[in-house]
């Protein structure tokens, strides 16, 4: 799928990918702020200003305005936070398209932060913490990043902690906005049967006369370990949920898609390695699975899983010994093969739906990544070799850089701590 890339003379950057055939749109806008653009104190806060977004705006005065004018378009609708940036967003049938662009942009431009809907809103986000908390296999991932990355933005959690969010004030919502919210951070995508002409005459006019300002930057991440390390919350539980992970590379190192290769034979689908180890054989696990996530400047390999209680000494040891055979053996061209077919027919059935285009470049884009297309990864993962792979386990899979977070009926950390070893 083709796109057109522009950039207004404020430094707002514009991405448009028209689909004739598909009878959709989708209006995405991201900014370049999240968690570690943060400070300890108001950890949080980029979460907690994206919910307070659809709370009003000078031209829809209340959370109902917004909803009932997007709903009665038959929209689909939302934002999310993540570390590195936010993003707000609205699909839907391709002959809205204005007054959807209308709503995403006021939003994004005009939030009023109304005090009281702010005071509510608290109860909200502190609900959603708990709700996550209550999840082992999501809060286990917060607890993972928590222990590779300890006391600074890259180790807090996205949603910050209850103290924090109940002390947050209007202002501090003000003045964050202001300092991150700004052209030349901010990326606007729309994909959809929409005219290349018409999406420039409306980001033009909306976007246009905005004032080119300093955007605020965010602290390196501190990413050095010398030793294995282990996170237990001890909770009583039937199974337990475990991520066993490996420092990597940030998002701009060449060797991730090897890196992207590897995990999809190890934990990729539901023939990949861990998975017929794990399930099919063993009988211990529902879900297993291996992925990479990278940053701007740090980034780690996990393998995550929810494990029988009685085994999960057992599980650790199979899951270490694949990685190990990764590291001595190199992989077979009918494996590797498969491997392949499957991430990139994985992709193409992703890319079906405008809002798929729109994050597929979009978030490409709002990493300051030079924007590739489907094509062109399709050929960098057909490019991967057997030795790329084993190369790339022989870097990562050493014992010093072995980390594991667990929730479950344990409070011991040593007999984890001496599993975790690709030595045995």
């Amino acid at each position: 799928m083709n796109y057109t890339k522009t950039k207004l003379k404020n430094g707002l950057r514009v991405i448009t990918v028209p689909m004739k055939d598909n009878p959709t749109v989708t209006v995405l806008v991201l900014v370049e702020t999240g968690s570690k653009y943060e400070t300890k104190e108001k950890n949080g806060i980029s979460h907690f200003l994206e919910h307070m977004c659809f709370k009003g705006t000078e031209k829809r005065p209340t959370a109902h305005s917004i909803s009932a004018e997007l709903d009665g378009l038959g929209s689909q609708y939302n934002a999310f936070t993540g570390q590195e940036y936010t993003g707000y967003y609205a699909k839907s049938d391709a002959k809205h398209f204005k007054q959807v662009f209308d709503v995403v942009s006021d939003i994004y431009l005009n939030s009023t932060f109304p005090e009281a809907e702010m005071e509510k809103e608290k109860g909200v986000i502190v609900e959603e913490i708990n709700m996550y908390e209550d999840m082992p296999h999501r809060h286990v991932q917060d607890l993972f990043v928590g222990l590779l990355y300890g006391d600074q933005p890259a180790g807090w959690n996205i949603a910050g902690s209850r103290e924090n969010v109940r002390a947050m004030t209007r202002n501090d919502f003000v003045a964050y906005k202001k300092a991150h919210y700004v052209p030349k951070a901010t990326t606007v995508i729309v994909a959809g049967k929409v005219k290349e002409k018409e999406v420039a005459k409306e980001i033009a006019r909306v976007f246009g006369s905005l004032k080119s300002t300093a955007k605020s930057t965010k602290k390196a991440t501190i990413d050095t370990q010398s030793k294995p390390a282990v996170h237990l919350e001890y909770k009583k539980t039937d199974q337990t949920h475990l991520v066993l992970g490996v420092r990597t590379f940030d998002t701009y190192d060449k060797r991730n898609m090897s890196l992207a290769v590897l995990a999809t034979i190890l934990g990729g689908g539901m023939s990949s390695r861990l998975f017929v180890k794990l399930r099919e054989e063993l009988g211990v696990a529902y879900y297993v699975r291996a992925s990479s996530d990278n940053s701007t400047d740090h980034g780690f390999f996990e393998i995550a899983a929810g494990v029988s209680n009685d085994r999960v000494h057992e599980v650790i040891r199979e899951i270490l010994a694949e990685c190990a055979r990764m590291v001595k053996s190199p992989v077979g061209a009918e494996e590797l093969a498969k491997a392949k077919e499957y991430m990139a027919g994985n992709m193409k059935l992703e890319l079906e739906s405008s809002d798929a285009w729109s994050n597929f470049y979009g978030g490409q884009e709002v990493m300051r990544k030079k924007i590739k297309t489907p094509e062109e990864v399709e050929r960098l993962i057909r490019k991967v070799t057997a030795k790329d792979i084993q190369k790339i386990a022989q870097t990562i899979f050493t014992d010093k850089h072995l980390n594991l977070a667990l929730i479950g009926p344990f409070e011991d950390t040593k007999p984890f701590l001496s599993n975790l070893t690709f030595k045995n």
